[in-house]
């Protein structure tokens, strides 16, 4: 029964025990002490635009109308006052005056305040706030150690040990490093 309880125990031991690799590194867990998230602040420029509406003059070609009824009033007018061959000269004074009559009446109003849309654009800051990681504060075998990692381990940590002799000049503490 000895011999079934020690072989029992070296099975129990050997499951436990985290697995060796050839290259001497292995696989643990180690006790997590503090989780802290990480922020830092990227900034993400961006256009911004405003729109302001400001008037604008315009001039607007009035129509043939005003000058053909402005010089045809003026020459029935004209008309009316000359006699003989000064009828016809009363007449066409009466047209051109007429006519310039009417186009200035027909073109008075015609200016006129649109409203134009300006544009202005510019890059400001913008500023966010993003999480870089966790600052991973844990326990390895009685030594505390410190990490940044990109996501939360949770309770505990998975560590890759690696296992390599430590020879003279090394800061070791042994006493064959001193």
């Amino acid at each position: 029964m000895k011999k079934t309880t020690s072989i029992a125990t070296l099975i129990a031991l050997v499951c436990a025990a985290p697995v060796a690799q050839a290259n001497h590194e292995f696989e643990d867990y180690a006790r997590v002490i503090e989780t802290t998230p990480q922020y830092e602040d990227v900034n993400v420029p961006r256009k911004e635009c405003t729109s302001e509406y400001v008037p604008e003059r315009t001039y607007r070609r009035g129509s043939l109308a005003g000058p053909l009824i402005g010089g045809i009033a003026g020459g029935v007018l004209g008309a009316q006052v000359g006699r003989g061959n000064g009828r016809v000269a009363s007449s066409a004074a009466g047209a051109a005056i007429g006519a310039i009559v009417g186009d200035r009446l027909s073109n008075r109003d015609h200016e006129e305040y649109d409203e134009r849309e300006v544009r202005h654009c510019e890059m400001v800051d913008h500023w966010e706030t993003r999480l870089e990681g966790y600052r991973v504060v844990y326990r390895y075998q009685g030594r505390t150690h410190t990490a940044l990692l990109p996501y939360d381990p949770g309770r505990r940590i998975r560590l890759r040990v690696a296992v390599e002799p430590v020879g003279p000049g090394s800061d070791s503490g042994h006493k064959w490093d001193r």
